[in-house]
Parts: C-alpha cells; sequence; structure tokens
C-alpha cells in the first residue's frame, strides 16, 4: 500500500471523523489531568482516526484557557499543572491528530472554544498557519524567551522544544569513529546493518525533506534507496523499538530521535533501561549540513476566546522555569537557551544543525512521500 501524504490528500477521511466526533464521541471529557500512555511516542502523529479529539472543550470562563493538542504525554501535562497553581488559569487538554484538530478548527470557525493550537513538526505548524486557522501572538516576554530562529516569521506559533533525529549505534560493536554521515548510512558497508521505523512516520518524512531542501530530490532520493537497502529487517514499531533491535543485534545502527533515549534510560521498565545504558548517541553531519532538527510549536487559534490566558501560557511555557521543567520529563531540547539541562543533555554537548525553514518540511512532504513509495522504503 503507497503511503499517503498528511498533507491535504488524507483530509476527505479526516473531515468525517471530526464531523462524527462533532457528533457524539466517546473520548473521555477533557482535562488538565490526563496522563497518556507513557510508551507512546512523544508528539508523534497518530494515524489519523486512531484518537478523535473530545466532543466538547470546556466552555470558555474568565480563568480558562482550551488547547488542542497532537502532543501526547505526560511532560506537557505536568507544565500546565504548575501553570495553573500559580495562575488560577485551568488548562483544558482536548487531543487528537494534528489533521483532525486543524479541521475541526476550519469548520467550528468562530464557535470554536480552542485558545492554543499545539502540534509537533514545523511543516504540520505552517500546514495550520496555512489553513487560516491561528492568529499573530504579540508577547515581549515570548519574544524575549524565544529566539527567531524558533519563531513562526509572522509569529502565528512558537517553538515549545526541539528534536534531533540522530544515529543510534550499539556500543559494543560499532565505535564512534565509524560514523560520520546520514550519507554514510546508505552505503554499501552497513548493508544489513541499519534499522528505521517506517516510512509512513512523520519522523522520517520530514529528514527526507530536509534533504530535498538541502541536495535536491535526486540525492534525497539517493539517499532513502541507499536506506531501504541497507536495512536489517522489514520496519516495525517506532523508535523504541529501533533500539531494542539492535540489542537484539538484529541491527547495529538505527536512526532516532534523541529524547527517546533519555526516556527510556528514565523508565521503570528495566528492559528499556539496559537498552538504553548500551547504546550511544552520534551527531550525523557535523563536518556538512548538520543534524537534523524539528520542532514543536504552539499557536494562538484564530477565534481564541481566551486569548490573554493563552498568551500567558505560552508565556510560562517558554520561561526558564517552563522549559527546564518540560525537558526533565521529556528530554527534548530546549527553545530557551537559560532552561536547565538534564545531565545526559549536558553530556551531549552542542552540536551543529540544520540550516533550513521549517516550514519547507510541509513543502516537501508530498515529493518525500513519492521518493519513499518509489524505493521501497514500507
Amino acid at each position: 500500500m503507497r503511503k499517503k501524504s498528511i498533507f491535504g490528500v488524507m483530509l476527505p477521511a479526516v473531515m468525517a471523523l471530526t464531523l462524527l466526533a462533532g457528533c457524539g464521541s466517546t473520548s473521555p471529557a477533557p482535562t488538565s489531568t490526563a496522563t497518556p500512555d507513557p510508551k507512546a511516542s512523544p508528539g508523534a502523529a497518530a494515524p489519523a482516526g486512531t484518537e478523535k479529539p473530545a466532543e466538547t472543550p470546556a466552555k470558555s470562563k474568565d480563568q480558562a484557557v482550551n488547547i488542542f493538542t497532537a502532543r501526547h504525554y505526560a511532560a506537557d501535562t505536568l507544565v500546565y499543572e504548575a501553570f495553573t497553581k500559580q495562575t488560577g488559569i485551568k488548562v483544558n487538554e482536548i487531543k487528537g491528530t494534528a489533521e483532525e484538530l486543524v479541521e475541526r478548527l476550519k469548520r467550528e470557525g468562530q464557535s470554536s472554544e480552542a485558545d492554543l493550537f499545539v502540534t509537533v513538526d514545523g511543516g504540520v505548524l505552517n500546514y495550520a498557519k496555512q489553513n487560516g486557522v491561528l492568529q499573530p501572538i504579540q508577547s515581549s516576554t515570548i519574544d524575549a524567551n524565544v529566539a527567531k530562529q524558533w519563531r513562526d516569521k509572522d509569529n502565528n506559533w512558537i517553538g515549545i522544544a526541539t528534536r534531533a533525529r540522530v544515529i543510534v549505534y550499539a556500543k559494543d560493536r560499532i565505535k564512534p569513529e565509524q560514523l560520520s554521515t546520514y550519507e554514510d548510512l546508505a552505503t554499501d558497508k552497513w548493508k544489513g546493518k541499519v534499522l528505521a521505523r517506517s516510512s509512513t512516520s512523520l519522523y522520517n518524512q520530514s529528514l527526507v525533506a530536509s534533504f530535498i531542501e538541502l541536495n535536491g530530490e535526486a540525492k534525497a532520493e539517493e539517499w532513502a534507496k541507499g536506506i531501504a537497502d541497507n536495512l536489517g529487517r522489514k520496519p516495525e514499531g517506532g523508535d523504541r523499538d529501533q533500539a531494542k533491535g539492535i540489542a537484539a543485534k538484529v541491527g547495529d545502527v538505527a536512526i532516532m530521535n534523541t529524547y527517546y533515549v533519555g526516556q527510556m534510560l528514565a523508565s521503570k521498565d528495566a528492559e528499556e533501561v539496559k537498552v538504553a545504558q548500551n547504546i550511544g548517541v552520534f551527531f550525523p553531519n557535523q563536518a556538512t549540513n548538520g543534524t537534523h532538527l524539528n520542532i514543536s510549536g504552539a499557536g494562538l487559534a484564530k477565534h481564541a476566546k481566551n486569548k490573554d490566558n493563552a498568551i500567558k501560557l505560552i508565556e510560562f511555557i517558554t520561561s526558564k522555569e517552563g522549559q527546564s521543567m518540560l525537558i526533565k520529563e521529556s528530554f527534548e531540547f530546549p527553545v530557551n537557551e537559560k532552561a536547565d539541562l538534564p545531565e545526559l543533555l549536558k553530556g551531549w554537548g552542542t552540536f551543529k544543525t540544520q540550516q533550513i525553514d521549517f516550514s519547507k518540511l510541509g513543502d516537501h512532504n508530498k515529493k518525500a512521500i513519492e521518493i519513499l513509495n518509489k524505493v521501497g522504503w514500507k
């Protein structure tokens, strides 16, 4: 089955789902204390239709803010609870996939109770902007907290965290000096040794999209084919499963997001801790284009009824306190350089990152999926 772009192609199905959700959903009522599955991929977009937004967010009140969020994990909720404790402003989370939530914002228009839209991936954030469901955020506090590189040029969305997609390797079989670039993983010396999740993963699609932007379509296709040819097994599972595949000696290296390593080390699952202790993290392309970085962000809903409260929440999330709290739990990288880093992130040090406009990840998404289909990356 051919993969489809998350941008545009799946919207008819999404609209049908969201219409059904509006008519009557069995989803739990929105709550600021919901606890997601701790093993769920932080911020990962679930397949359309697998997780519907709640039927109706709490009605607007003076001391409330309603969030439509595609980030489904506990770290965010902890930050929201701290914000409520400090301000008395209740935070209501309405969860779903990014595409469902954008379509719901469009469909409900001025009647929408959404104040903030939160999601992962620069391309998805730009998708929301292009669909006219966001408005500019004006706050000198946010401007001071978050550098321009982590903000939309029109301030329609503000970055709240970043994540690097890196090479993870078996410490007992691979030495760091054997590693260099993403491109090197596509050469014959890594035949049968590479592990990666499915090409339906937005993380992999955006990685290929970044190569299209930096190197052109031909080289991006050459790389994707090399990876598909070098896979040690058919893609399966999430990023954690690639690390476990290394432990099982199914492969020697894997393409993963850094924060999964931190979360596995902090896991209550002894097996995950053991796996994470025996893998190393390598930041590729330090002598060329840099390591691929993607972003999570928050946008102010176009018809926000609690606009001031919503802006206060973004100010808190991007503050030193909010950022330190968020990354302590998620192991993402902060957008506020004053944040206190967990020891693991300190140990990784600084690294060179790709210098591209995050919106390009969305612009090249369709072509990236075409390439992945063409080369047989399942």
